[in-house]
Parts: structure tokens; C-alpha cells; sequence
């Protein structure tokens, strides 16, 4: 019995492959048309919540696709100075640089807002 999204998930020649183009996760061909949802307005947090006690800083809303979050997110933790990630159309710069990233934002002519306590 064949289910629906039975298919390849792992392979040697490839690596991870996307569920749902069914190619190898680096060279996915639905990645890249995905526009992560916001409204255009920068909402930079702190966090440390479920994180070792560490403080990360997010950055959400932006309404960009991926490889521009991507390079967006690599700006941003070249300017902070400090590793960092894209996940889910959220930028995530470690440490606490919420001022930095606001102020480099802006001169990117992003708009920005505090969120957060």
C-alpha cells in the first residue's frame, strides 16, 4: 500500500531531500518561491526562553523570500560581530544586540520596531 507522501527522504547521492519538490534540500526548488508572511515592519526582540539561559535576538515581519532573509540575516551578524541563523522567515543573531541591529536596519531603509519587554 503506497501512501501520499511516501517517497525518498534520505539518500547518499543527495543528502536530505525536500518533502514536498522531492529534490535534495540544497538544491530545493520550492525554497526559493517561498515569501515568508509579515507586513513589511522589522520587529526586533530579545529572547532567552528555552534557549540554556543564552539571549538571542529575533528579527520578524520582514516580507522577503528566502535568499534575501538569508543575506539579510548574514549582514546582520557580520555587523553584530556573532553567529547566527535563519529559521522559518525569523533572523536569529545570538547575543543581545537589539539597538545594532535596529540602527542597521534602518540605514537598509527597513523599517523597525522594539517588540518586547
Amino acid at each position: 500500500m503506497k501512501h501520499a507522501n511516501s517517497g525518498l527522504v534520505y539518500s547518499t547521492d543527495g543528502g536530505r531531500m525536500c518533502p514536498d519538490c522531492r529534490h535534495p534540500a540544497a538544491a530545493c526548488a520550492c525554497k526559493a518561491t517561498v515569501v515568508s508572511t509579515g507586513d513589511g515592519v522589522a520587529r526586533v526582540s530579545r529572547q532567552t526562553r528555552g534557549r540554556g539561559g543564552k539571549t538571542v535576538t529575533l528579527v520578524k515581519g520582514l516580507a522577503l523570500d528566502g535568499a534575501a532573509l538569508t543575506a539579510l540575516g548574514k549582514q546582520l551578524r557580520t555587523a553584530c560581530g556573532c553567529g547566527g541563523t535563519v529559521k522559518d522567515g525569523v533572523i536569529e543573531v545570538q547575543g543581545d544586540h537589539c539597538d545594532l541591529i535596529m540602527e542597521v536596519l534602518g540605514k537598509h531603509g527597513l523599517r523597525a520596531k522594539r517588540a518586547g519587554g
